[in-house]
Parts: structure tokens; sequence; C-alpha cells
């Protein structure tokens, strides 16, 4: 391959290479997760699941707005400040640099309100996002669901007072990698398919460690 085939190689797929980095630190944050989840024999939200998560739905949440998706729009508009929340329960939010907490607070609001108010671009996102079509509903319930989850995760989370990945995370997790599994292979979207199908692996073998520490787990004594 000569130095302009690649050069327009680059050009050509630039956007995938994003992507796929974002799913990266997706697909990073998950490994470290269950690496110390089983050292410690059950399920921990370590702070590098949070902060990866963070860096990563911002530079996904960049590749949905370039490719006019209004699936992943959809899906990082919400996780996005609920990892911000974790890090605030796990008291590491405060600890960042003034201006890193600011612009991390206001670009991604920048990019949606970008989006919103370019009607070309608006026009392009729903051009794409045909909700009647089932498959793009499959999509936008998956991604919906793999946002809701941390919405329940935030609230069980606050009612603790701290930061918790219950069972109930990873069982809608897995549910909506598998539909979003779906529309990544019948949209024909590397990205998705490829994070995806990693993370339901994960997923399920959270749940399997859940079941094992709930087995093991000291019954009470009633007196």
């Amino acid at each position: 391959m000569t130095i302009f085939a690649q050069m327009d190689f680059l050009e050509n797929n630039w956007i995938y290479f994003l992507g796929f980095f974002a799913q990266a630190l997706f697909g990073t944050r998950l490994i470290a997760q269950l690496i110390i989840s089983e050292k410690k024999g059950k399920v921990v939200s370590p702070a590098i699941y949070w902060q990866l998560g963070l860096m990563g739905s911002f530079l996904f949440l960049i590749y949905g707005v370039i490719r006019n998706d209004f699936v992943i729009i959809l899906g990082q508009s919400l996780s996005y400040f609920i990892y911000i929340r974790n890090l605030q329960l796990k008291n590491l939010w405060d600890m960042m640099p003034r201006m890193a907490r600011i612009i991390l607070w206001c670009v991604p609001v920048f990019a949606l309100g970008w989006i919103l108010f370019e009607k070309e671009k608006l026009d392009g996102i729903f051009a794409n996002s045909n909700l009647a079509d089932p498959i793009i509903a499959i999509g936008a319930v998956g991604q919906l669901m793999l946002n809701l989850r941390y919405l329940y995760q935030w609230i069980y989370s606050e009612k603790k007072n701290e930061s918790i990945l219950p069972a109930g995370f990873w069982i809608i997790s897995a549910t909506a990698s598998a539909m979003i599994i779906g529309y990544s292979w019948f949209r024909n979207d590397p990205v998705l398919l490829v994070s995806q199908g990693m993370g339901i692996f994960i997923y399920i073998r959270n749940i399997i460690l859940q079941l094992r520490a709930k087995k093991v787990a000291p019954v009470p004594v009633k007196v």
C-alpha cells in the first residue's frame, strides 16, 4: 500500500478509528472491573470503571454526532452524567483540575446543542433513524436500556450512599447487549458489533459472580 493509499484509507475511515478507540475504553473498563471482581470474589465498582467510562462516553458521543446516529446520541446523553455522579460518590470528581471538570460538564452539552440547532444535521439524524423500522426500534430500545441501567444503578447507589453495580445492572446489560448486537449486525456497524459482542460475556460473568456471592453469603440467624 502506497503512502497516498494509506492517507486515503485513514481519511475515509478515521471515524471508525474514533469509534473503536471509544469502545476500546469501554472494553478496558469492563476487563478491569472483571479482573478486580474476580480477585475479590465478588462484584465491585472500581473507580477506573467510571473514569474510563466517562472518557469513552465523551468520544462515543462525538462518534454518534458525526455519524448522525440517533441511537448512539440517545444512548450517550444520559449515562455520561451518571459516570460523573459515581465519581462524586467515590470522592474523586473534586480531585480533578477545575478546568477539566468544567470542560467535561460543558462539551457534551454544546455538542448536543450544536446538533439540535443545526436543522440540516437534525434532519440527517432522523433520516438515518426511522423508528418505524423494527431494526432501528430494537437498536433504540436496546441502547435506551443500556443507559437506563445507569439510571437504575444511580438510584440504587444513592440509596446506599456509595457507588455499587447491583445484579439488576448486569441483567439489564446482558439483555440490552443482545438487542444491540442484532441492531449492529443489520446496520453493518462494526464498532457496535465488536464492542457488544465482547461486553455480553463480561455481563454474564458478573451475573454468575453475583449469584455465587449470594449463595455463600451468611444467613442471618433469627433469635
